[in-house]
């Protein structure tokens, strides 16, 4: 056995924080503490697929989670400033306290998953008319932008580019 894998052997899982602030929300993965206008964001070992957190956890998941998210936000934030405030650990931020856009922008190259599945039915994903005869997991003739809500609970759900214009303004979706 490898010391990597002897190392993973032991390693705590970690799947819920309680430490002692208020806490702000408890998400599938992250668990978020209340600072007044900041807000400590703790990204747990916990695992979610298909809207659903399943029972066991997956060693170091929340630092590579927090690991690629805030080491993105560093890269980019001269050309899209960001919220982060701070990192506090390997999977542990400080950040501004804001008020979500509660929409997942997806930017698709190939037709899987979800997309393949609304192309089927409808020939068309997000109101976006494709090409009839694309094969499961082909190259898209040019990468598309696929809006769908950030549901809490539940499935996300398709959006067209005129429903996210009546949720968020042009101006916004411009910024975006």
């Amino acid at each position: 056995m490898s010391k990597w894998e002897a190392d993973l052997e032991k390693a705590e899982i970690l799947l819920r924080t309680d430490l002692p602030l208020p806490l702000f929300k408890r998400g599938k993965v992250r668990d978020i503490y209340n600072l007044g206008d900041r807000l400590l964001i703790v990204s747990t070992d916990r695992i979610s697929a298909f809207d659903v957190v399943l029972p066991n956890g997956i060693p170091y998941k929340g630092e590579a989670l927090n690991r690629l998210s805030t080491f993105w936000f560093e890269k980019m934030k001269s050309i899209v400033p960001n919220h982060v405030i701070d990192v506090i650990d390997p999977r542990t931020v400080i950040v501004k306290k804001a008020k979500p856009i509660k929409i997942e922008f997806i930017v698709r190259g190939y037709i899987y998953g979800s997309a393949w599945r609304s192309y089927v039915r409808k020939g068309e994903i997000c109101g976006i008319r494709l090409p009839s005869g694309l094969k499961k997991a082909e190259k898209l003739p040019e990468p598309i932008l696929t809006p769908t809500t950030k549901a809490e609970v539940g499935h996300d759900i398709e959006l067209t580019e005129e429903d996210v214009y009546r949720m968020i303004g042009r101006d916004t979706l411009t910024i975006i």
